[in-house]
């Protein structure tokens, strides 16, 4: 379960509350760090006091390459494959093989992708 908590902790930043299997909980406190180091976002994740040992991104997530946020992210902006390849100007198949891992995505492309995504384009590489 997850929720916006009813009041802001600042006006900078918002708070929210994430309820997870607490067999889980070391491994999905992991996950979001590395998500949010992607995005450049430094945050504070209270995972509790059980003591349970956290993992990497890629053991919860052993398929996830830099193409699983082109993905992400052109689901979040509701573009198609194709809409998308149209915006940056390349074939709607270079889109599919850089989400599925099969092409890789130099800066240049990072920065294309990440205009046509309004994120940073880091999170590509």
């Amino acid at each position: 379960m997850l929720e916006h908590t009813k009041t802001r902790t600042t006006e900078e930043f918002a708070e929210i509350c994430l309820q997870v299997p607490a067999a889980k909980a070391a491994k999905v406190k992991e996950t979001i760090e590395n998500m949010l180091a992607l995005a450049g976002i430094r945050c504070t994740i209270d995972a509790g006091t059980d003591g349970e040992e956290t993992v990497s991104l890629e053991e919860v997530f052993p398929d996830i390459h830099p193409g699983s946020a082109i993905r992400g992210l052109r689901f979040r902006e509701e573009l198609t494959q194709a809409r998308l390849a149209e915006i940056i100007g390349v074939k709607r198949q270079h889109i599919s093989e850089m989400e599925n891992g099969k092409r890789p995505i130099g800066k240049a492309m990072a920065k294309r992708l990440a205009k046509a995504l309004n994120t940073g384009y880091k999170v590509f590489l």
